[in-house]
């Protein structure tokens, strides 16, 4: 298992496997998707990884470092990681993980945040055997 960041190359990838998510797609126009991915490779602020197996991206992560008022050093946030079912259970998502923290620490982070949806139990058993621990709620407000 090879973890690295994503390259422009990696676009449709990684904007598949986020669509397995469940969530709504950023654009019904391809091209505007991977518009969106590419600016998140551009972006200081933000990082995006990718697991890779045998030549086949099976893992994706996207990562921001975010300013927090209450701190003078930058959060980590994941809001969105998800690895092929085929492919769970043989470290992806702890080397990414991994990956996550290794950049969170590089900048200097006070900590890492992640968010993930209600549904997902396995990803969460595996996010408190990481050690990350449930700290609080997140609300959404869907405004389009």
């Amino acid at each position: 298992m090879i973890v690295r960041r994503a390259e422009v190359g990696d676009a449709d990838a990684v904007l598949a496997l986020m669509a397995a998510l469940g969530r709504p797609e950023v654009a019904s126009d391809p091209r505007e998707q991977a518009d969106v991915f590419r600016h998140h490779l551009e972006r200081s602020e933000a990082e995006v990884f990718v697991a890779e197996q045998g030549g086949t991206i099976v893992g994706a992560v996207s990562l921001w470092f975010r300013p927090r008022l209450n701190w003078t050093t930058p959060e980590a946030w994941v809001p969105d990681l998800y690895v092929d079912s085929a492919f769970r259970r043989k470290g992806a998502a702890r080397a990414l993980l991994d990956a996550c923290v290794q950049a969170a620490r590089e900048r200097g982070c006070h900590g890492l945040v992640l968010a993930s949806g209600h549904q997902r139990a396995e990803a969460h058993q595996l996010y408190e055997n990481y050690g990350l621990r449930h700290t609080g709620r997140v609300y959404g407000l869907m405004l389009t």
